[in-house]
């Protein structure tokens, strides 16, 4: 291998043709599986008070090793790829059956190749990311007399991995990620509140240090926390919600992208198992999954199974039309994977996750969709949320919120909470605008103890009536 292959670093102690062959020793008596590779590179900078408070760097390698008959699977992982290490962690593939039939076919393969970079995190040297925290910490001090205090975080990683498969496939892919965060504490008349902005993707460090991004993120922040030093306590009741673009199609991710998954449906658990033809959303209702969007924070050249991504159609207009596959509960359900067999690293299976879940764009004037609604909310901004996905009860807290009265945006809220379903949320979408936006890169999905980079993304959307949680009389 050349000096500038990125795969070097995971064949350190280990040639690919021993990997190739201890894949087809210990994979090809099973219905499916893979030897997965994986080398990291991560850092992680934090500003806060005026000054570097963290600065981390962090290195890994390793592999799992994944035997999967009928709906068993047996893995194993270590941090050290190596022949001997290999044919220690095969011992837990022997406790499998195996298969009656011929083996799973290798995953299609893909001249797509979304990211090659070299690991890009030493390019930039040390100081020049504490400059950066430090530009932007004097910057958004400068902003306005009532900033209090300033959190800076810089994180990057980059990670290169190889599937290797019993049947004698081989896939690469190389994954860079970065995320910028600004948190503003902004006080006034002994009132303290506070506003946050990210931004981030799969690329390099470069956009970054555009001052313009930066800039921007201060501003947003900022705006944000001005905003909430005028909030009043949240009405409860259920009322018409209106959700702004972009970010809050977190709501989306929780409240539905979850119960597309495919092991839930498989399992019977999910709110929409068995729905497929139904119409399960409002008309003009249009949910994808695309995980092939250039340098977003949910995509890949192939997912953790070696599946090239692709846009896969979740619903139609209102009709639900598939679900999420990895190649397990596809081959169990008779579908096909779409690419979404996911990881957090090697030291766990996949399973099938979202990447860029969203919802399409419509042909409503987002200010008419406002107009329409005489008391309500206008929900901008979300922080946490939960679902339970049997059931697909949900709870969203706003961290950007207002009013809105006789068809106009009035004064912010604090403390507002959003309650519902997700599968009648989608029967209750009353106006789809036409100012669809993706989330600005910071997303992170958790499910089953694993986290992933994952994007969302939605236009400005009507709900006729979703319960608000709120502190007001």
């Amino acid at each position: 291998m050349t000096v500038s292959d990125p795969r070097r670093f995971l064949y350190r102690g280990l040639d690919p043709d021993a990997a190739k062959r201890l894949a087809a020793t210990h994979l090809q008596a099973h219905d499916d599986g893979e030897l997965y590779l994986q080398y990291s590179a991560s850092e992680a900078f934090g500003f806060d008070d005026g000054r570097l408070k963290t600065a981390d760097y962090h290195t890994s390698s390793g592999f799992g090793l994944r035997g999967v008959s009928g709906e068993t699977t047996a893995f194993a992982h270590a941090n050290e790829i190596s022949e001997a290490a290999i044919e220690r962690a095969a011992a837990t593939l022997k406790l499998l059956d195996p298969a009656k039939g011929l083996p799973a076919p290798p995953p299609p393969r893909t001249n797509q190749a979304m990211y090659d970079a070299d690991d890009p995190l030493s390019l930039i040297p040390f100081a020049d990311k504490v400059a950066l925290c430090q530009r932007i910490d004097a910057a958004a001090r400068a902003r306005d007399p009532r900033v209090a205090q300033v959190s800076v975080s810089l994180a990057a990683s980059w990670s290169v991995i190889d599937i290797v498969r019993g049947d004698g496939f081989v896939a690469s892919d190389v994954r860079p990620l970065v995320r910028l965060g600004v948190q503003i504490v902004a006080e006034q008349n002994g009132r303290r509140e506070t506003g946050y902005h990210g931004l981030g993707g799969r690329y390099l460090y470069d956009n970054l240090f555009d001052e313009a991004q930066w800039e921007r993120a201060i501003d947003m922040a900022l705006a944000q926390a001005l905003t909430n030093l005028d909030s009043v306590a949240a009405p409860a009741g259920e009322m018409p919600v209106v959700l702004g673009p972009g970010w809050p199609g977190v709501l989306l991710h929780e409240a539905v992208g979850h119960g597309l998954e495919g092991d839930f449906n498989r399992k019977g658990t999910s709110a929409f198992s068995g729905r497929i033809g139904e119409r399960v959303a409002a008309p003009g209702v249009t949910v994808v999954d695309d995980g092939a969007m250039d340098q977003r924070r949910g995509s890949l050249t192939i997912d953790d199974e070696g599946t090239p991504t692709r846009r896969t159609c979740l619903i139609e207009d209102g009709i639900l039309k598939g679900y999420l596959q990895d190649r397990l509960n596809a081959r169990l359900m008779g579908m096909e994977p779409t690419g979404n067999g996911r990881r957090e690293s090697f030291a766990h299976a996949p399973m099938p996750r979202m990447t860029n879940t969203f919802m399409l764009g419509g042909t409503d004037d987002p200010a008419e969709l406002v107009s329409r609604v005489k008391d309500g909310i206008y929900a901008k901004s979300f922080g946490g949320g939960q679902v339970d996905i049997t059931s697909g009860k949900f709870v969203f807290s706003c961290t950007e919120a207002y009013r809105v009265r006789g068809g106009r945006i009035a004064e912010p809220v604090k403390g507002a909470t959003l309650i519902g379903d997700g599968p009648t949320v989608l029967t209750r979408v009353k106006g789809i605008g036409n100012d669809f936006a993706l989330d600005e890169g910071i997303g992170v999905c958790g499910k089953g103890g694993q986290s992933i980079p994952a994007g969302v993304g939605q236009p400005t959307l009507l709900i006729d009536g979703l319960t608000v949680g709120g502190t007001a009389a």
